[in-house]
């Protein structure tokens, strides 16, 4: 089946409302129907396949939101042509026993999918398209979004994660690698919801989400923390320490004639990466602070210095 734009195929805006959707599916149903099309029946085969496919998908919220997302050409990558079929009810279109015959018929000994009548679940892959039951649907996915600190990021904890679940709170203790940076899925099998169907549960997603660090900044692997000096340590140069993510400091020279903003590199005191092989780098950025209240004593001794150019 053609890579094409579901709208397309169906002829419907993107705003076209559920009702709007059905209704023309069902009219170009029929009129490409295989044993209603006249003329060429593989042709209208073919173009049924086509609008079925694309009224399983628009008709459908989840799998439209995900289509309008990331368009066919990934949308078709990330779903087979079962998954786009599975939960599909083309019974009010049909009829129960229609449904069931037509999709057998012209899925039969293909990737078939799996449309869902009222009558229960079936596939048309088997032999000269019967009907064969199949295991019944996982339970739907599930995700929960979890704070995590920078500490929590550079040395792994457990988290316990509370979720809401068919009108009750659940906890859970999830472990959080080392190196698992914000916006990272960690996922747990089973625990989403039951299936309607008998099959097995869904999963649960727990998606990281970095909390604010009043210090550190994160620049991928790499942390940044500001330190401010002294015009005068920045001209002649000095020594500074800095703190680490592990609560330790580090002692830092600082060359003469730094310029504000400058970026020195401490060599792996970043985040570790995913596999734990690598880490980041600490960078600290110099803010050279210039004085807002001078003594009478330093006026003058600025006022000789600009005199010499300085």
């Amino acid at each position: 089946m053609a890579e094409n734009d579901y709208y397309k195929i169906l002829g419907v805006g993107r705003d076209a409302t559920a009702d709007e959707i059905k209704k023309v599916y069902r009219k170009l149903a029929m009129k490409y129907h295989p044993d209603k099309a006249k003329g060429d029946k593989k042709q209208a085969e073919d173009k049924f396949k086509q609008i079925s496919e694309a009224y399983a998908v628009l008709s459908n919220p989840e799998k439209k939101k995900e289509y309008d997302e990331f368009g066919s050409q990934v949308f078709r990558q990330k779903f087979s042509q079962e998954d786009i079929f599975r939960g599909s009810d083309f019974s009010d279109i049909f009829g129960d026993g229609a449904s069931e015959s037509i999709f057998s018929r012209i899925f039969g000994g293909q990737r078939g999918g799996r449309p869902r009548g009222r009558s229960g679940t079936f596939s048309y892959g088997g032999p000269e398209g019967h009907y064969q039951p199949v295991s019944p649907p996982k339970g739907q996915d599930l995700q929960v979004e979890v704070p995590i600190t920078l500490h929590e990021i550079a040395f792994g904890t457990d988290k316990l994660v509370s979720f809401s679940h068919q009108g009750q709170v659940e906890k859970i203790s999830v472990k959080v690698p080392a190196g698992s940076l914000p916006g990272k899925k960690l996922r747990l099998t089973g625990k989403g919801s039951p299936s309607p169907m008998g099959g097995p549960p869904g999963d649960l997603y727990v998606k990281l989400k970095e909390m604010e660090h009043p210090v550190f900044k994160r620049e991928g692997n790499d942390l940044l923390v500001d330190r401010k000096i002294k015009l005068s340590e920045a001209t002649l140069g000095t020594k500074v320490t800095v703190p680490t993510l592990d609560g330790k400091t580090m002692s830092l020279k600082v060359p003469p004639g730094t310029q504000s903003h400058t970026k020195m590199r401490l060599k792996n005191y970043g985040l570790p990466t995913a596999n734990g092989k690598n880490r980041g780098d600490q960078l600290v950025r110099i803010i050279v602070e210039t004085p807002a209240n001078l003594t009478k004593k330093q006026k003058t001794l600025l006022e000789e210095l600009a005199k010499e150019g300085l």
